[in-house]
């Protein structure tokens, strides 16, 4: 199964379940940016309990590996799971939303987006990518998420809501962060 497919189907089975969705990481942030090659598709999902069963149902163990007992799980602790196509390797880790103000207002603020050339979805606003792959790169290091970073701001800068990212990049402390980019930035346009 393609990566792509697999996207199309996380998205049609969220889409029947009802609840708020959206897609984060490299494939939102290819949306708004540069695109890059990932090794999974990273969701937020509002689920509940109710849920496992269809999603057990949709991503059957014949063709996927799903844990309704780690769905559960994430559920109760606002947690993640994950859903794993083992014949190409595709894996689908669906995060719960954040219960702080930041992880409530991303949610209420995603954006339906053309994911695909022939699908529609929801996917976070650039400015909560930004702030997200700051996270990671405050975590681990990484530096594919200033790149990816820097792929939105040069693509989507006008669009970019800069006063937005800086107000949550204090309240989160990433400003030392969003600072940096922002004169690496300055110095790429030079």
């Amino acid at each position: 199964m393609e990566q792509a497919d697999l996207l199309r189907k996380v998205i049609d089975v969220l889409e029947d379940l009802g609840g708020a969705y959206m897609i984060v990481g490299s494939i939102a942030s290819g949306a708004y940016g540069e695109p890059r090659l990932t090794q999974d598709i990273d969701v937020v999902a509002e689920l509940k309990y109710g849920d496992v069963d269809r999603l057990s149902e949709f991503f059957g163990p014949e063709e996927y590996y799903f844990s309704p007992e780690a769905a559960r799980q994430a559920i109760q602790t606002a947690g993640q799971f994950n859903i794993i196509h083992p014949t190409s390797g595709n894996k689908i880790d669906v995060m719960l939303p954040r219960q702080d103000a930041w992880g409530q207002c991303q949610l209420a603020r995603r954006n339906r987006v053309r994911i695909l050339p022939d699908m529609e979805g929801y996917a976070a606003r650039p400015e909560d990518i930004i702030l997200a792959k700051m996270e990671y790169y405050r975590e681990g290091g990484s530096e594919k998420h200033l790149r990816d970073i820097t792929g939105i701001l040069k693509v989507s800068g006008e669009d970019v809501d800069r006063a937005y990212v800086n107000k949550w990049a204090e309240q989160l402390d990433l400003k030392e962060i969003w600072d940096a980019i922002l004169r690496r930035l300055e110095r790429d346009e030079e």
